[in-house]
């Protein structure tokens, strides 16, 4: 497993296929993060909120993500419609998707039913923990998913924002906590505070504004790759 996960923030079908296009021309990149935001739970609301239209058709002609024969799809549901979300984004190809503790009133119940009508497809399921959230709204439910996800930035939803060093003191406890769960973050990392996540056991960096900015995306996930520790996904 890679260390690096692109993240896309789309604004529209166009903007996603073109945002696609830049990274699957890049062969060490094998899976993507797409961001949904739907402009309730956080803003502002990005595709396909902006064209309900978009994914029912989709679905009616049968369309899936582009380049599922090497891409693995990881959607950031930032959404108070998870459970809907979820059927939607597994249909159209993604095989891991995050849901956010803060958006899911009952995260016990809704795992479970997450687990009892998706337990036959391949598919990944994690929980993302925003900066100033507590610990105690994720740890009792770790059995039921396979990684956390701490956001690094204050403001979720938006790409581009500095990273909030407040999540390494939450990422230190709760790794010396739970030092077999898988953790990523999303949010701000840069090859900066990269090399500070890597040294407290995270595993996979989401990486959206570093590398959309960069002029070879192929040698700026490079650079990242080299901070590549023993801690596996």
């Amino acid at each position: 497993m890679t260390l690096v996960t692109p993240a896309v923030l789309p604004s529209s079908r166009y903007d996603l296929t073109e945002k696609l296009n830049r990274f699957t021309t890049v062969p060490s990149i094998t899976r993507i993060q797409i961001d949904v935001v739907d402009g309730r739970f956080a803003s502002p609301m990005s595709w396909p909120y902006t064209a309900p239209n978009d994914i029912p058709a989709m679905t009616s002609a049968r369309e899936m993500l582009p380049h599922l024969d090497r891409i693995e799809y990881e959607i950031d549901l930032m959404c108070l419609d998870a459970e809907r979300a979820t059927e939607t984004w597994l249909s159209l190809g993604a095989s891991r998707l995050t849901f956010h503790a803060e958006s899911i009133l009952d995260l016990s119940k809704f795992l479970t039913s997450m687990r009892k009508r998706y337990g036959d497809v391949s598919a990944t399921f994690g929980v993302a923990l925003n900066v100033t959230s507590d610990l105690s709204l994720i740890e009792p439910h770790l059995e039921q998913i396979e990684y956390v996800q701490f956001m690094g930035i204050a403001s979720i939803g938006k790409q581009g924002q500095p990273f909030d060093r407040r999540v390494l003191e939450k990422i230190r406890v709760f790794h010396k906590q739970h030092p077999d769960v898988t953790m990523q973050v999303d949010g701000g990392v840069t090859l900066a505070s990269a090399r500070e996540l890597v040294a407290l056991g995270v595993s996979n960096l989401i990486v959206g504004s570093a590398l959309a900015r960069a002029a070879d995306i192929g040698r700026e996930v490079e650079k990242f790759e080299t901070l590549q520790t023993p801690f596996g996904v």
